[in-house]
């Protein structure tokens, strides 16, 4: 005969056991299912480029394990007002330091636009007009990351260089864009 008197003992401990599994299973699940769903967006829609999806995934990642800590410290006898103190005290922090860091930021969010509005792509030339008198940086868009757009410099004065112009530029300056890839010369102006 089996004797079931150790089940009674261990009975809480075993079903916080079970919980704090279920909750990491859980966890586990909702990002697998996430990341195929944006896989899936990124195949779907290519004009999202792997830039923008990549920190995408990751910010889901990490509030996806943070919801899952809190749950689990919950489950395991940690306070909840020790908890939402600990969170509201480390968003005070972040929103302090999100002002410190505000012209990354601004550039993360221009990007952000440039993916979303496209007013220029790779492969185009651009022009940024610093003043009606004065030519601005001009050349052949060769990348978009989340801080810079990169440019080869077509200006004439160090042919085949590239500039790195930050994304906030884009929106405080105007912009002149040739979208078959080359510069337009003097006789095409004229006609």
């Amino acid at each position: 005969m089996i004797s079931w008197e150790w089940l009674s003992t261990y009975h809480e401990p075993l079903l916080r056991a079970g919980q704090v599994l279920l909750i990491v299973l859980l966890a586990w699940l909702l990002q697998l299912l996430l990341a195929r769903g944006l896989g899936r967006m990124s195949s779907r829609y290519p004009q999202l480029p792997a830039g923008f999806m990549h920190p995408l995934r990751g910010g889901l990642r990490w509030l996806i394990t943070g919801s899952a800590c809190m749950l689990v410290l919950e489950r395991l006898g940690v306070s909840a007002q020790v908890l939402w103190t600990a969170l509201t005290g480390f968003i005070a922090v972040a929103a302090v330091a999100f002002f410190a860091i505000w012209s990354v930021l601004s550039n993360m969010f221009c990007a952000l636009l440039i993916f979303i509005l496209t007013p220029f792509r790779i492969g185009d030339c651009i022009e940024v007009i610093e003043s009606a008198d004065k030519p601005g940086v001009r050349g052949r868009v060769l990348d978009i990351n989340l801080f810079y757009t990169t440019l080869e410099d077509l200006s004439g004065d160090a042919p085949g260089t590239w500039v790195q112009i930050p994304n906030s530029l884009f929106f405080q300056k105007a912009v002149r864009r040739w979208r078959n890839g080359e510069l337009p010369t003097a006789r095409k102006l004229e006609i």
